[in-house]
C-alpha cells in the first residue's frame, strides 16, 4: 500500500517511513526537501496520486503564536483538499496528549485548530495523541531555564520514545480510520520537575531544578494531569529510565 508521510524526513517521519518500508509498504517521505510543500501546495497533487493513506507528522518551523497558527491552518487545509482530490481514504495526524487542556499556549491552540480542521473535513481520519518524546526532555529544560535555574511544575508527565511513537502511528496508518483520537504514552509517569532533575544529573548538567507549581509549560499553566494520558491509552514498553541510562 502506498502511504505518503508528510514531514517524512523529520524525527518521527523518517522512522515511520523506515518501519513501513520494512513491512512491505510503499512509504513516500514528503517534505520541502523532497519537493513537497504543504504551505504552498507545491508537489502535493503529484505525490498523493495512488495513495489511500496520508500521514501528517509535520511541524511548524516557528513556534511564534501567529506563525504556528498560520502553518497548521494553511498546511492542513491544503493537504486535506489535495487528499480529497486524489481520492485518499484515510488521514492520520500526530498530535499531543493534553492539547485541549493547554489552550493558553499559542502552539497548542494551533494544534487544536489543526485537529478541528481534520474532524470537520469529512475525510475519514485517525488522530494519534502522543505524550512528550524522551528526546525532548533536554529541550523542556532549556525552555524553563533562567540563568542556572530550571523552574518546573511537579505536574505529571509520561514520556514516550520516538521509535515507539513511529510504531504506533504506523499501526494506525495501516488500520481502518477510527474517526477519533487515540492516545499513546510511555509506561512510566513522573513529576515533571523530578524527571528533568534526573535527566540533567545523568548528563552531568550543572543546572539546578527548582520546583514551582506556578511554572508554565509552553506558556500554559499545568494541573496534575494536564500532560497525562487517559485510562484508555496504549502504553509502549520502553522505559525512560532504561533509555536514559543507555544515553549516559
Amino acid at each position: 500500500m502506498k502511504i505518503v508521510v508528510i514531514g517524512g524526513t523529520g524525527l518521527i517521519g523518517s522512522k515511520l517511513v523506515e518501519q513501513l518500508k520494512a513491512q512491505g509498504h510503499e512509504a513516500v517521505p514528503a517534505a520541502p526537501n523532497t519537493g513537497v510543500n504543504t504551505l504552498t501546495g507545491e508537489g502535493l497533487s503529484e505525490v498523493l496520486q495512488g495513495a489511500p493513506v496520508v500521514v501528517d507528522v509535520s511541524n511548524s518551523p516557528s513556534w511564534a503564536d501567529d506563525a504556528v497558527m498560520e502553518f497548521f491552518r494553511t498546511s492542513t487545509t491544503n493537504l486535506l483538499k489535495a487528499e480529497a482530490e486524489a481520492g485518499a481514504t484515510h488521514h492520520v495526524a500526530l498530535s499531543v496528549v493534553g492539547t485541549d487542556r493547554l489552550q493558553e499556549s499559542g502552539y497548542f491552540r494551533a494544534k487544536q485548530a489543526q485537529e478541528n480542521l481534520i474532524k470537520e473535513s469529512g475525510m475519514p481520519y485517525s488522530i494519534v495523541h502522543a505524550t512528550q518524546f524522551f528526546e525532548f526532555m533536554k529541550g523542556i529544560a532549556d525552555l524553563a531555564t533562567e540563568g542556572d535555574t530550571v523552574r518546573l511544575s511537579p505536574a505529571g508527565i509520561q514520556p514516550i520514545l520516538s521509535d515507539d511513537v513511529a510504531a504506533a502511528v504506523g499501526r494506525t496508518a495501516v488500520g481502518a480510520p477510527v474517526d477519533a483520537v487515540v492516545e499513546i504514552a510511555g509506561p512510566e509517569a513522573f513529576p515533571l520537575d523530578e524527571l528533568i532533575r534526573r535527566t540533567l544529573a545523568a548528563r552531568n548538567d550543572p543546572r539546578t531544578v527548582v520546583t514551582d507549581p506556578q511554572a508554565r509549560y509552553s506558556g500554559a499553566p499545568l494541573e496534575e494531569n494536564t500532560l497525562l494520558p487517559g485510562p484508555g491509552a496504549h502504553l509502549a514498553e520502553t522505559r525512560y529510565t532504561d533509555w536514559l541510562a543507555q544515553q549516559s
